[in-house]
């Protein structure tokens, strides 16, 4: 990238990252003081520990659709790239490749794929939507094609380092977020919201636009196939199907995290937040006795609400 983002556009994309914040925030404050009441186990290191274990995948898997989301692009297949992480960790971390050659084969898969992907959207000018769902096909072909059912290998001591009684999860996921606060300072990073937000005023502004989705798409396919690495920890084994129910729940917790459909508009912490409300929702109305398919009616009602009421504030102060 030759020239950074400036000026009015950069003071744009500054104050489209920082709307709303507060009353997401209060949101999920409210959500987990409900969530300690009903069950104040949670506030124990072991309780805290399977907490963050169980929404640390989603909380990756929402990263990496926000991710495309602030591009102004979206993924349909970042549930079956969670299943090709799960079974390639699986299957590598044998006595011959090891645990780090492991994670090295899921992080490259997770790369390579995102970025075919999108360098097909990018410059083959295809809407992502379409894209995606085919490459959800596709990725979880190959996924069945190298574990036609759950199986595979993975070390005890590993399982046991992220998905024991230490809350190893929770600290992984404040790393990434560091990780991505520093990205957010490079034109790369910036370039992320510019292109989403304006593509063709971000190219006036030097930002190569086609490089920056394909990179967008690269990374939110390592942050895919990172979950699936960890859900195999957690379970021991691989499976070729246990990210489908990744895909849609990505798309609610980044929408409840105000990450906006158009691109430029949201943050990677209220992302966060949206996946940490989601998981805390879905607990809640488990204590409360929900049926599941209450839950589901529930969690619908209040996505619809989350994306309808802003717009009807601003509509109002109009």
């Amino acid at each position: 990238m030759q020239k950074a983002v400036t000026g009015s556009l950069y003071w744009s994309i500054q104050h489209s990252r920082n709307k709303g914040l507060f009353g997401l925030y209060a949101v999920v404050a409210l959500f987990f003081a409900l969530y300690i009441w009903l069950f104040p186990g949670i506030l124990s290191l072991g309780g805290f520990s399977k907490f963050t274990q169980n929404w640390f995948p989603l909380a990756l898997v929402t990263m990496a659709q926000a991710l495309l989301m602030l591009n102004g692009g979206i993924t349909l297949a970042v549930g079956p790239l969670v299943s090709l992480g799960a079974v390639i960790a699986a299957t590598t971390m044998t006595s011959y490749f090891g645990v780090a050659g492991g994670i090295l084969a899921v992080i490259a898969s997770g790369f390579v794929v995102g970025g075919l992907t999108g360098a097909i959207v990018a410059y083959m000018r295809l809407p992502a939507i379409i894209v995606t769902l085919a490459g959800s096909f596709i990725i979880g072909g190959i996924a069945l094609l190298i574990m036609p059912r759950p199986g595979g290998f993975i070390p005890d001591w590993f399982s046991t380092f992220l998905a024991g009684h230490t809350p190893s999860a929770f600290l992984i996921l404040i790393l990434i977020l560091l990780g991505w606060k520093l990205f957010l300072k490079t034109p790369a990073g910036l370039g992320i919201y510019a292109a989403g937000e304006n593509p063709l005023g971000a190219y006036r502004s030097g930002v190569e636009v086609e490089k920056i989705k394909v990179l967008s798409f690269a990374l939110s396919g390592v942050l895919a196939a990172s979950a699936g690495l960890f859900v195999a920890a957690q379970t021991g084994s691989g499976d070729p199907v246990i990210g489908t129910p990744f895909t849609l729940n990505s798309i609610a917790a980044a929408v409840l995290g105000g990450v906006g459909f158009l691109g430029g508009k949201g943050t990677m912490r209220g992302a966060i937040c949206g996946s940490l409300l989601l998981s805390v929702m879905i607990n809640v109305m488990f204590f409360l006795g929900f049926p599941p398919v209450a839950q589901y009616i529930a969690q619908g009602l209040i996505i619809v609400c989350a994306v309808a009421l802003p717009e009807l504030i601003a509509d109002w102060r109009k």
